[in-house]
């Protein structure tokens, strides 16, 4: 076995959905692009979202105070959202939501951008630090909106992605069971 040298490389091979945490900070607007976010539970319903322990927005729900977040889900057609928040040197999310269509949640107070997958907006319930990250565990507390389809955004290997379709336009192959269970599974057919 060869030992592995960059943990980067190997961490990149994860294939992760992108989203966007945004916070209402008294003093300005916070965005973000993250991918490291993942549902916990449905009951109660709590998510996890991993921030670099350094970043404002990590700063802002590590304090005792923290204020209420809004993570919303891109689809496949918001890249440049995505990319305008991962940028570094960003100005305030305000600004770079002004010509995309976006309103304010009404629990967070975040700003909450348009034609995405699903918004939510959370509570912080508890923080770990873990390494160079802090990992931040939220209630829902409301489901902003929600998408009947499109596609995700996804991130793998430092670009975004274009999922293939599922066979057959979206619905699943009937030739065997052992397929029929790979599809619902995610297992290679036998």
């Amino acid at each position: 076995m060869t030992p592995v040298t960059d943990v980067s490389a190997a961490y990149a091979a994860w294939a992760g959905a992108v989203t966007l945490l945004t916070i209402a900070d008294g003093r300005d607007d916070i965005g973000v692009t993250v991918s490291a976010f993942c549902p916990v539970s449905r009951v109660p319903p709590l998510v996890l979202v991993s921030l670099i322990a350094e970043s404002y927005p990590a700063e802002a729900l590590a304090r005792p105070d923290a204020p209420a977040f809004a993570v919303t889900l891109l689809s496949s057609a918001q890249r440049v959202l995505a990319g305008r928040f991962a940028a570094a040197g960003r100005p305030g999310a305000r600004l770079m939501l002004e010509d995309i269509p976006h309103r304010r949640g009404a629990d967070s107070g975040a700003l909450i951008p348009g034609n995405g997958l699903a918004a939510i907006e959370c509570a912080t319930e508890q923080r770990v630090p873990a390494g160079d990250h802090l990992l931040v565990v939220a209630r829902v507390v409301a489901v902003h909106y929600l998408a009947e389809d499109g596609a995700p955004l996804v991130r793998f290997r430092g670009r975004y992605v274009q999922l293939a379709p599922p066979p057959g336009n979206g619905a699943p192959e009937t030739s065997s069971p052992a397929r029929q269970t790979a599809a619902i599974s995610g297992t290679p057919g036998r």
